[in-house]
């Protein structure tokens, strides 16, 4: 039996505060607008991933994910491995010692603990992970920077996710995407009792994909320009400044414009694009009612290319947040765990005047909560998914 090299990780979600919508380059995933997201906590949401490479492998690259066979023969996942395989090779080249593995078929086996394409970023967390396994697999002494480089031309946000912590992504402007690369703004240490409950409002597939939704806005809206030459650049330095000041008001108020603003693009797209549904609009309602209550911004809402409500607080406000939504959506799967049950339900009473119908709504639309917090970048881990013989577990 020929040698079968191993390599796993796990790596995390990102949710964007400041919104990546836009390409000047699909095929590299180069972006009109930099972006600025909050890494979440791996005990909740993360991907899995061990990438495997053996002689005696089937001469073509396979990907399992989640049990199922995967295509692993589009541009997006070619360019990844391609980008991975020519970093190997040249340590093989300055080091006749080393095994080729460059040259033999990869074997990747993924496992998702949340909802896949359902809007809760799992080809960010994906990609990154893909990426970051491949790279211990050969043993590159890439940097998560350069790596990101690599995850972005799988899935644009993934480069994101190669950091914990608070996340930009620097849109560049040189034409080969050299300069496209993620940075770390502040680690999770600097700001560690961010919280964001999130409102899981459909598992099913989204109607428009992002790469079309993107592609269609680009071509037709007459606010996106202004909205990535603008608005973006002005809200990153804003978002960078709540950050390195830990200041929620700040970052809660220009994570919730942000979202009105990428999600009015949609709207302004021909034909329009709806990623938000009346559930989607029941959670904003709810979400100021608790801050009108609070006196404050202690509830910041944000939704990507999807219908789910990701509503960012302080661990301090969580009775006033997620105790809310606790005291209205007691009943839903997602309370039970360790961190759903030291969440003390809170008072609807001032919030079901101010929300109205909006607090009926989420009863009947929202199908389950998840609760999590900010966290760290991809971890190495010992367990893996392809055993010694090179077949997936199960």
């Amino acid at each position: 039996m020929s040698d079968i090299y191993r390599a796993s990780t796990t790596a995390p979600v990102n949710i964007a505060v400041i919104k990546y919508w836009g390409k000047r380059d699909p095929k590299l995933n180069l972006p009109t607008n930099s972006s600025l997201s909050v890494t979440l906590s791996q005990d909740d949401l993360r991907t899995h991933t061990t990438a495997s490479c053996s002689p005696s492998y089937p001469q073509e690259d396979t990907l399992l994910l989640n049990g199922s066979s995967q295509d692993v023969s589009g541009a997006r996942t070619q360019a990844c491995f391609r980008e991975l395989r020519a970093l190997r090779k040249q340590l093989e080249d300055s080091d006749s010692s080393l095994p080729k593995l460059s040259s033999f078929p990869l074997k990747i086996v993924s496992e998702n603990n949340f909802p896949t394409a359902a809007g809760l970023a799992s080809s960010a967390a994906g990609f990154a992970a893909l990426v970051r396994a491949i790279a211990n697999l050969y043993e590159l002494p890439a940097s998560p920077t350069d790596l990101s480089r690599i995850a972005r031309q799988g899935s644009g946000s993934a480069c994101r996710s190669l950091f914990g912590g608070y996340v930009g992504w620097e849109q560049g402007s040189a034409a080969d995407g050299s300069d496209s690369v993620a940075f770390q703004v502040a680690p999770a240490s600097h700001w560690p009792n961010m919280r964001a409950v999130i409102l899981v409002v459909s598992a099913a597939k989204k109607g428009v994909s992002s790469t079309t939704g993107m592609q269609t806005t680009v071509a037709t809206s007459s606010l996106f320009a202004s909205r990535a030459a603008e608005t973006v650049p002005r809200r990153m330095q804003e978002m960078q400044k709540a950050v390195q000041e830990k200041d929620f008001e700040a970052f809660g108020k220009v994570t919730m414009m942000d979202s009105n603003s990428f999600h009015a693009t949609c709207l302004d797209t021909y034909p329009p694009i709806f990623y938000l549904n009346d559930v989607s609009r029941a959670a904003i309602k709810v979400v100021e009612a608790i801050n009108t209550k609070a006196g404050k911004i202690v509830a910041a809402y944000t939704f990507d290319a999807g219908p789910n409500a990701v509503v960012y607080y302080l661990e301090e406000n969580e009775k006033e947040v997620a105790g809310l939504f606790k005291a209205v959506l007691g009943e839903k799967d997602g309370w039970q765990g360790e961190r759903g049950s030291k969440v003390e339900a809170g008072d609807a009473a001032g919030v079901q005047e101010e929300a109205g119908v909006a607090i009926d709504l989420l009863k009947d639309g929202v199908s389950r909560v998840i609760l999590t917090s900010v966290g760290e970048g991809p971890v190495k881990t010992e367990k893996s998914l392809v055993n010694e013989k090179g077949e997936a577990m199960a």
